[in-house]
């Protein structure tokens, strides 16, 4: 579960920033064809918050979708599968978004 590492480099970012400030939110994005699984990064967030500046704070993830163009057909589709291929079938796409992971804002108690 590389979920778990990923968290674990979440909360040491946000923890090397703060300064000791308590922190209250974080508020990420990760994108549909990222091929990270946000429940399990819910899961684990409160494991390795625990004892940390981040211990007791709430997790909000945004998922946005994602958007490809294809080379094919030259069309642009949103997709939601982490295996992405175009409506058309083929697999000669330019991934536009939906593979970010992002800490969007951090909340101070």
């Amino acid at each position: 579960m590389h979920e778990l590492s990923i968290t674990q480099s979440i909360v040491d970012a946000v923890v090397a920033r703060m300064d000791g400030a308590r922190i209250s939110a974080v508020r990420l994005e990760i994108g549909r064809l990222s091929g990270i699984v946000p429940d399990s990064v819910r899961f684990c967030f409160d494991i390795v918050a625990g004892g940390t500046i981040l211990e007791g704070a709430s997790l909000r993830i945004d998922e946005p979708p994602g958007r490809v163009h294809c080379r094919t057909c030259n069309g642009d589709s949103e997709l939601e599968d982490p295996f992405p291929l175009c409506p058309c079938g083929s697999a000669d796409i330019e991934m536009l978004s939906g593979n970010e992971l992002r800490i969007k804002s951090v909340e101070v108690a």
